[in-house]
């Protein structure tokens, strides 16, 4: 398996508009963040987990030109703002995406993007065909386990496959959830800042999670600028946590 980060960044990416913290000003490649998404290739599958605003700038860099279906973790603008760019697909590959979520995030999807799903012959339209998902299912003989953790309130979906974890936009994972990351040889983790939040895990809120789990390696993704510098927050975590950045890839 050969995971890719598209991006891993928070809703505003970094650098945010307007800000001149050093974060943001930093010149160095590994602190410019786009919205949080990845690229699997595994068993000649292709899989993107969600499709940020910057999806179609995350596809051209990285010269995707095969997708067999997308996940998504849930409905906010910062993962599924692309949704216009899976057109370009549908073009060339001549086929209907599947995408893959919980009942709630398929509903608001349809809802946020409806003029996709009216029926009209409007040939300029991205071609996706919904699928609802609760518990572990297989699709293109890839066993996929979700992930059910909190992002505050809101029911968000991590996903599992093979010995690969990711997990965005969560505060809270139940031990029953938890039981079903053990064993992964490498999580993804968000990590938005090192002060406490309400919907997001913080470090040392991370770190905790990681040491009750003992996965051998593990990246932290969703960052903010509120993180610190990529140099320098990386010197403080423990050898088997790395901070992921744009364009990493990495073999599992």
């Amino acid at each position: 398996m050969e995971v890719t980060f598209l991006g891993t960044g928070t809703s505003q990416g970094i650098p945010v508009i307007g800000c001149d913290c050093k974060i943001c000003q930093s010149k160095n490649i590994k602190d410019k963040r786009l919205r949080s998404s990845i690229y699997i290739k595994y068993n000649n599958t292709n899989i993107i987990i969600d499709t940020g605003p910057d999806f179609r700038q995350q596809a051209l860099k990285e010269k995707i030109k095969n997708l067999d279906f997308i996940l998504y973790t849930h409905a906010h603008k910062d993962h599924t703002g692309g949704i216009d760019d899976i057109r370009s697909f549908n073009f060339f590959l001549k086929k209907k995406i599947p995408i893959y979520g919980n009942k709630k995030t398929m509903n608001q999807i349809i809802n946020d993007y409806s003029y996709i799903f009216k029926k009209n012959n409007y040939k300029a339209l991205p071609k996706l065909s919904i699928n609802y998902i609760n518990n572990e299912f297989k699709t293109n003989g890839i066993l996929i386990k979700p992930i059910k953790v909190k992002h505050n309130k809101l029911d968000v979906l991590g996903y599992r496959i093979n010995n690969f974890t990711y997990i965005t936009d969560a505060n809270f994972i139940s031990n029953n959830e938890k039981k079903k990351i053990v064993g992964s040889e490498v999580l993804v983790i968000n990590c938005l800042q090192k002060d406490k939040h309400v919907s997001h895990f913080n470090l040392d809120e991370a770190l905790s999670i990681i040491k009750e789990l003992k996965v051998k390696k593990t990246y932290l993704t969703h960052i903010s600028h509120n993180l610190g510098l990529h140099r320098e927050t990386s010197k403080i975590l423990p050898k088997n946590v790395k901070m992921a950045y744009d364009c990493l890839k990495i073999s599992i």
